[in-house]
């Protein structure tokens, strides 16, 4: 089911399904800002990723001595959430544990995903909740693709990054699911990332330590582009799927397994750990420029 939002500038639609937003249709420009989900590079739009984020160690991790296990980014891009509430500018859906939940994560929660349409802005804010009588750990984080577009007179090469605090990327290859040992630096431009396919053909670039809060994306021969802005994520991702045009922009609390880890789901780094009948929340936002 597809619900909607919708303002003078910008027509937002999203899915109960993971409660996926799957689109931002631009008035003004008559253009999509998200990726068209192409099954032929990468068939989702924004999934959101809980209670992990990135990948588990042979898919598993240990909590009080039992094993149990996830699938890359956990199991919420999957669920079906209910349209909690509907306001001119605002939807709000929400899921909880349940019985099928509960065998691959045995804590009881609280999730909505709150959509909110201001001007050239749309906000997605995280909503975390213990409802259970223990600690629960748990990752959450975005995974929204946006659209590159390209012609005979621009192309991917021609779109770049900038990022409002960052000089340099601190970042951490992939080696399989985990997280690799080896830092490595990628120097920016006058705090700019020019945009070019094999810069992922080895996967994701995981930072740890972005100064950033702010990144636009922009092109060297227009107007337009967007600014997205986040707070309080400790790890971001920067991803596109092989030779595709679109660019995902992912701010993560939380981090796939490193090499070493233990399994311990206690143990695991950037694991949040949230008391009983406590809220988390954590949001991003991606505004139209010009």
């Amino acid at each position: 089911m597809e619900i909607t939002l919708e303002n003078d500038f910008l027509r937002v639609s999203v899915f109960n399904k993971g409660a996926e937003l799957r689109s931002i249709w631009n008035k003004a420009s008559q253009q999509e800002v998200l990726w068209n989900a192409d099954p032929a590079f990468w068939g989702k739009v924004s999934p959101v990723l809980f209670p992990i984020v990135g990948g588990l160690k042979r898919d598993s991790y240990i909590y009080e001595e039992k094993e149990y296990h996830l699938p890359r980014h956990g199991f919420a891009r999957d669920k079906m959430f209910t349209l909690e509430e509907s306001r001119e500018n605002q939807l709000v859906f929400f899921l909880k544990d349940d019985e099928e939940t509960r065998t691959s994560y045995p804590f009881p929660f609280e999730f909505k995903l709150v959509y909110t349409l201001i001007g050239k802005m749309l906000k997605c804010t995280y909503q975390v909740y213990n409802s259970g009588d223990d600690i629960m750990f748990f990752s959450i984080g975005g995974h929204p693709a946006f659209a590159v577009y390209t012609s005979s007179d621009i192309t991917y090469s021609d779109y770049y990054l900038e990022f409002s605090r960052d000089k340099e990327l601190k970042y951490f290859p992939l080696v399989g699911n985990s997280i690799g040992e080896e830092e490595e630096v990628m120097h920016l431009e006058d705090n700019c990332l020019p945009l070019h396919y094999d810069l992922f053909y080895k996967d994701a670039l995981v930072i740890k330590g972005m100064k950033s809060d702010v990144i636009r994306l922009r092109n060297c021969k227009g107007d337009g582009g967007f600014s997205f802005r986040f707070e309080g994520f400790p790890f971001f991702g920067i991803w596109a799927a092989k030779d595709a045009n679109f660019i995902c922009l992912e701010p993560w609390c939380g981090i796939a397994d490193g090499v070493n880890h233990s399994g311990y789901l206690t143990e695991k780094e950037g694991i949040i750990s949230l008391n009983s009948n406590e809220h988390f929340e954590r949001s991003w936002s991606v505004e139209i420029l010009g």
